[in-house]
Protein backbone atom coordinates (compact mmCIF):
# COMPACT_ATOMS: atom_id res chain seq x y z
CA UNK A 1 0.00 0.00 0.00
CA UNK A 2 1.65 3.66 -0.97
CA UNK A 3 -1.90 5.65 -1.29
CA UNK A 4 -4.27 5.95 1.87
CA UNK A 5 -6.75 7.82 -0.27
CA UNK A 6 -6.83 5.31 -2.83
CA UNK A 7 -8.43 3.24 -0.27
CA UNK A 8 -8.37 -1.24 -1.36
CA UNK A 9 -7.90 0.20 -5.30
CA UNK A 10 -4.88 1.31 -4.15
CA UNK A 11 -3.19 -2.03 -2.98
CA UNK A 12 -1.23 -3.60 -5.31
CA UNK A 13 0.89 -6.90 -5.55
CA UNK A 14 4.16 -6.59 -5.42
CA UNK A 15 7.56 -8.03 -5.08
CA UNK A 16 9.24 -7.48 -1.58
CA UNK A 17 12.31 -8.54 0.82
CA UNK A 18 11.43 -11.09 3.02
CA UNK A 19 11.37 -9.72 6.16
CA UNK A 20 14.08 -10.30 9.34
CA UNK A 21 13.20 -11.57 12.67
CA UNK A 22 13.93 -9.29 14.95
CA UNK A 23 14.74 -10.06 18.87
CA UNK A 24 12.11 -12.73 20.64
CA UNK A 25 10.51 -12.92 16.60
CA UNK A 26 9.22 -15.81 14.35
CA UNK A 27 9.47 -15.99 11.05
CA UNK A 28 6.13 -17.26 9.41
CA UNK A 29 5.39 -18.92 6.21
CA UNK A 30 1.92 -17.33 5.96
CA UNK A 31 -0.84 -19.75 4.55
CA UNK A 32 -3.99 -17.72 5.14
CA UNK A 33 -4.44 -14.41 6.35
CA UNK A 34 -7.33 -12.37 7.90
CA UNK A 35 -7.99 -8.51 5.83
CA UNK A 36 -11.07 -6.66 6.75
CA UNK A 37 -11.23 -2.93 4.01
CA UNK A 38 -11.59 -1.30 7.20
CA UNK A 39 -8.38 -1.74 8.40
CA UNK A 40 -6.61 0.81 6.06
CA UNK A 41 -7.78 3.42 8.07
CA UNK A 42 -5.62 2.91 10.99
CA UNK A 43 -3.00 5.44 11.24
CA UNK A 44 -0.51 2.53 11.91
CA UNK A 45 -0.47 1.36 8.28
CA UNK A 46 0.40 4.18 7.23
CA UNK A 47 3.42 5.44 10.20
CA UNK A 48 5.29 4.41 12.65
CA UNK A 49 4.96 4.71 16.52
CA UNK A 50 7.25 8.13 15.73
CA UNK A 51 4.64 9.17 13.45
CA UNK A 52 6.93 9.00 10.33
CA UNK A 53 5.94 7.66 6.91
CA UNK A 54 6.51 3.94 6.38
CA UNK A 55 4.56 3.13 3.15
CA UNK A 56 4.82 1.12 0.94
CA UNK A 57 3.88 -0.57 3.78
CA UNK A 58 1.87 -4.81 4.21
CA UNK A 59 -1.66 -4.54 5.24
CA UNK A 60 -3.24 -7.44 7.23
CA UNK A 61 -2.44 -8.24 11.16
CA UNK A 62 -4.48 -11.73 11.02
CA UNK A 63 -2.74 -15.02 10.70
CA UNK A 64 -2.40 -18.84 10.49
CA UNK A 65 0.66 -20.42 9.05
CA UNK A 66 4.05 -22.52 9.82
CA UNK A 67 7.25 -21.32 11.67
CA UNK A 68 10.20 -21.23 9.60
CA UNK A 69 12.85 -19.10 11.72
CA UNK A 70 13.66 -18.24 15.20
CA UNK A 71 15.17 -15.25 16.30
CA UNK A 72 17.87 -14.55 19.34
CA UNK A 73 16.06 -14.86 22.78
CA UNK A 74 12.85 -16.43 20.77
CA UNK A 75 10.96 -19.58 23.51
CA UNK A 76 7.90 -22.12 23.27
CA UNK A 77 7.91 -22.03 19.53
CA UNK A 78 9.95 -24.21 17.29
CA UNK A 79 10.78 -24.23 13.30
CA UNK A 80 8.06 -26.28 11.16
CA UNK A 81 5.36 -25.66 13.96
CA UNK A 82 1.98 -24.21 12.60
CA UNK A 83 0.88 -20.99 14.93
CA UNK A 84 -1.65 -18.65 14.60
CA UNK A 85 -2.14 -14.78 15.76
CA UNK A 86 -2.12 -11.10 15.57
CA UNK A 87 0.76 -9.17 14.06
CA UNK A 88 2.05 -5.74 15.94
CA UNK A 89 -0.06 -3.19 14.52
CA UNK A 90 3.28 -0.89 13.01
CA UNK A 91 4.71 -3.42 11.36
CA UNK A 92 4.34 -5.10 7.99
CA UNK A 93 1.77 -7.54 7.83
CA UNK A 94 0.54 -10.89 6.77
CA UNK A 95 -1.15 -10.48 3.20
CA UNK A 96 2.18 -11.52 2.23
CA UNK A 97 4.36 -14.58 1.84
CA UNK A 98 6.01 -14.19 4.79
CA UNK A 99 6.09 -12.61 7.88
CA UNK A 100 7.75 -11.59 10.86
CA UNK A 101 5.81 -11.71 14.43
CA UNK A 102 6.91 -11.66 17.85
CA UNK A 103 6.53 -15.28 19.19
CA UNK A 104 4.22 -14.04 22.19
CA UNK A 105 1.86 -12.82 19.89
CA UNK A 106 1.20 -15.84 18.60
CA UNK A 107 -0.06 -19.50 19.59
CA UNK A 108 -0.06 -23.03 18.22
CA UNK A 109 -2.52 -23.95 15.78
CA UNK A 110 -3.75 -27.77 16.20
CA UNK A 111 -3.71 -29.83 12.89
CA UNK A 112 -7.18 -30.56 13.29
CA UNK A 113 -7.71 -26.62 12.84
CA UNK A 114 -6.89 -25.43 9.02
CA UNK A 115 -5.01 -22.29 8.33
CA UNK A 116 -8.57 -20.76 6.66
CA UNK A 117 -10.25 -20.90 9.92
CA UNK A 118 -6.80 -20.20 12.22
CA UNK A 119 -6.18 -16.92 10.42
CA UNK A 120 -10.35 -15.55 10.73
CA UNK A 121 -10.37 -16.37 14.90
CA UNK A 122 -7.40 -14.51 15.81
CA UNK A 123 -8.86 -10.27 16.07
CA UNK A 124 -12.41 -11.01 16.18
CA UNK A 125 -11.78 -13.77 18.85
CA UNK A 126 -9.79 -11.94 20.91
CA UNK A 127 -11.48 -9.17 20.49
CA UNK A 128 -14.41 -10.81 21.80
CA UNK A 129 -12.70 -12.31 24.57
CA UNK A 130 -11.02 -9.43 26.07
CA UNK A 131 -14.34 -7.08 25.84
CA UNK A 132 -16.50 -9.72 27.66
CA UNK A 133 -14.66 -11.22 29.85
CA UNK A 134 -11.34 -8.76 30.72
CA UNK A 135 -13.00 -5.28 30.62
CA UNK A 136 -17.07 -6.44 30.63
CA UNK A 137 -16.37 -8.50 33.65
CA UNK A 138 -19.69 -10.95 32.43
CA UNK A 139 -20.56 -13.36 34.16
CA UNK A 140 -23.30 -16.05 34.54
CA UNK A 141 -27.17 -15.13 34.60
CA UNK A 142 -26.23 -11.66 33.26
CA UNK A 143 -27.79 -10.10 29.86
CA UNK A 144 -25.73 -8.62 26.82
CA UNK A 145 -26.32 -6.38 24.03
CA UNK A 146 -24.38 -7.79 21.27
CA UNK A 147 -24.13 -4.62 18.39
CA UNK A 148 -23.19 -6.36 14.66
CA UNK A 149 -24.04 -9.60 16.00
CA UNK A 150 -23.98 -11.08 12.83
CA UNK A 151 -20.86 -9.56 12.25
CA UNK A 152 -17.37 -11.46 12.80
CA UNK A 153 -16.73 -9.83 16.13
CA UNK A 154 -20.14 -9.75 16.79
CA UNK A 155 -20.68 -13.62 16.25
CA UNK A 156 -18.20 -14.49 18.28
CA UNK A 157 -18.69 -12.29 21.69
CA UNK A 158 -22.71 -14.26 20.71
CA UNK A 159 -20.91 -17.36 21.12
CA UNK A 160 -19.08 -17.04 24.04
CA UNK A 161 -21.23 -15.08 25.96
CA UNK A 162 -23.73 -17.88 25.50
CA UNK A 163 -21.63 -20.13 26.61
CA UNK A 164 -20.77 -18.26 29.67
CA UNK A 165 -24.19 -18.49 30.36
CA UNK A 166 -25.10 -14.82 29.66
CA UNK A 167 -28.82 -14.03 28.09
CA UNK A 168 -27.98 -12.73 24.79
CA UNK A 169 -29.23 -9.69 22.74
CA UNK A 170 -27.97 -9.17 19.41
CA UNK A 171 -28.47 -6.49 17.11
CA UNK A 172 -28.22 -5.34 13.35
CA UNK A 173 -29.37 -4.69 10.31
CA UNK A 174 -33.01 -6.99 9.27
CA UNK A 175 -30.43 -9.33 6.74
CA UNK A 176 -28.75 -10.60 9.51
CA UNK A 177 -31.45 -11.75 12.01
CA UNK A 178 -31.09 -15.10 11.08
CA UNK A 179 -27.40 -15.62 11.11
CA UNK A 180 -27.35 -13.50 14.71
CA UNK A 181 -30.16 -16.36 15.98
CA UNK A 182 -27.57 -19.09 14.19
CA UNK A 183 -25.03 -18.02 16.17
CA UNK A 184 -26.61 -17.73 19.49
CA UNK A 185 -28.48 -14.66 19.93
CA UNK A 186 -31.56 -15.40 21.99
CA UNK A 187 -33.79 -11.81 20.87
CA UNK A 188 -32.43 -9.55 17.66
CA UNK A 189 -33.11 -6.13 17.36
CA UNK A 190 -33.36 -4.55 13.30
CA UNK A 191 -31.76 -1.62 14.29
CA UNK A 192 -33.37 -0.05 10.83
CA UNK A 193 -36.74 -0.70 12.51
CA UNK A 194 -37.25 -1.81 15.75
CA UNK A 195 -36.53 0.39 18.63
CA UNK A 196 -33.04 -0.04 20.18
CA UNK A 197 -34.49 1.03 23.47
CA UNK A 198 -37.30 -1.33 23.63
CA UNK A 199 -34.70 -3.77 24.85
CA UNK A 200 -34.63 -2.66 28.29
CA UNK A 201 -31.84 -2.40 30.61
CA UNK A 202 -28.98 -4.84 30.24
CA UNK A 203 -26.11 -5.60 32.44
CA UNK A 204 -23.24 -5.53 29.60
CA UNK A 205 -23.19 -3.40 26.41
CA UNK A 206 -20.68 -4.72 23.66
CA UNK A 207 -20.67 -2.13 21.04
CA UNK A 208 -18.83 -2.24 17.33
CA UNK A 209 -20.92 1.15 16.18
CA UNK A 210 -20.06 4.13 18.18
CA UNK A 211 -21.87 7.02 16.88
CA UNK A 212 -25.65 7.38 17.64
CA UNK A 213 -26.01 3.55 18.38
CA UNK A 214 -23.66 3.77 21.62
CA UNK A 215 -24.79 7.05 22.37
CA UNK A 216 -28.26 5.25 22.94
CA UNK A 217 -27.24 2.23 24.26
CA UNK A 218 -25.83 3.95 27.33
CA UNK A 219 -28.68 4.46 28.29
CA UNK A 220 -29.78 0.65 28.36
CA UNK A 221 -27.21 -0.35 30.67
CA UNK A 222 -28.25 -0.88 34.23
CA UNK A 223 -26.36 0.31 37.72
CA UNK A 224 -23.36 -1.32 37.97
CA UNK A 225 -22.72 -2.49 34.05
CA UNK A 226 -20.71 -1.40 32.24
CA UNK A 227 -20.82 -0.28 27.84
CA UNK A 228 -17.44 -1.61 26.15
CA UNK A 229 -16.77 -0.34 22.51
CA UNK A 230 -13.93 -1.05 20.17
CA UNK A 231 -15.59 1.69 18.26
CA UNK A 232 -13.06 4.72 19.79
CA UNK A 233 -13.84 6.88 23.12
CA UNK A 234 -17.65 6.48 23.92
CA UNK A 235 -19.25 9.87 23.18
CA UNK A 236 -21.58 9.03 26.37
CA UNK A 237 -21.71 6.57 29.61
CA UNK A 238 -24.42 4.88 31.95
CA UNK A 239 -25.36 7.09 34.65
CA UNK A 240 -24.18 4.06 37.14
CA UNK A 241 -21.83 2.41 35.24
CA UNK A 242 -18.90 2.82 33.69
CA UNK A 243 -18.11 3.24 29.36
CA UNK A 244 -14.77 1.33 28.47
CA UNK A 245 -13.18 1.25 24.68
CA UNK A 246 -10.11 -0.52 24.20
CA UNK A 247 -7.83 -1.92 21.39
CA UNK A 248 -7.44 -5.51 21.30
CA UNK A 249 -4.00 -6.80 21.77
CA UNK A 250 -2.34 -10.33 21.53
CA UNK A 251 -2.78 -12.96 23.93
CA UNK A 252 -1.24 -16.38 23.68
CA UNK A 253 -3.20 -18.03 26.60
CA UNK A 254 -6.77 -16.66 25.19
CA UNK A 255 -6.09 -17.92 21.64
CA UNK A 256 -5.20 -21.18 23.10
CA UNK A 257 -8.64 -20.55 24.90
CA UNK A 258 -10.36 -19.72 21.66
CA UNK A 259 -8.95 -22.33 19.32
CA UNK A 260 -9.70 -25.21 21.96
CA UNK A 261 -13.26 -24.15 22.00
CA UNK A 262 -13.18 -24.48 17.85
CA UNK A 263 -11.69 -27.87 17.78
CA UNK A 264 -14.38 -29.01 20.89
CA UNK A 265 -17.30 -27.65 18.11
CA UNK A 266 -18.50 -24.62 20.96
CA UNK A 267 -17.26 -22.08 18.27
CA UNK A 268 -17.82 -21.85 14.96
CA UNK A 269 -15.95 -19.16 12.39
CA UNK A 270 -17.94 -16.48 10.84
CA UNK A 271 -16.12 -16.00 6.65
CA UNK A 272 -16.81 -13.83 4.59
CA UNK A 273 -14.91 -14.66 1.59
CA UNK A 274 -12.47 -16.59 0.77
CA UNK A 275 -9.66 -15.78 -1.90
CA UNK A 276 -6.22 -16.43 -3.11
CA UNK A 277 -3.18 -13.93 -2.19
CA UNK A 278 -3.20 -12.55 -5.69
CA UNK A 279 -7.02 -11.76 -6.30
CA UNK A 280 -6.67 -11.11 -2.67
CA UNK A 281 -7.19 -6.85 -3.63
CA UNK A 282 -10.41 -6.97 -5.05
CA UNK A 283 -11.90 -9.14 -2.86
CA UNK A 284 -12.40 -7.64 0.32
Amino acid sequence: MTDQAAGTAGMTLAERPEPEAAGNDVLIEVHASGFTPGELSWPSNWTDRLGRDRTPSIPGHELAGVVTALSYGTTGLSVGQRVFGLTDWTRDGTLAEYVAVEARNVAPLPGDVDFTAGASLAMPGLTAWQGLFEHGRLRAGQSVLVHGAAGAVGSMATQLAREAGAYVIGTGRAAGRQTALDFGAQEFVDLENDALEDVGGVDLVFDVFGGDIGRRSAGLVRAGGTLVTIAGPPEARPADGLAIDFVVVPDRPQLSEIVQRVRDGRLRTNIGNVATLDDARVRP
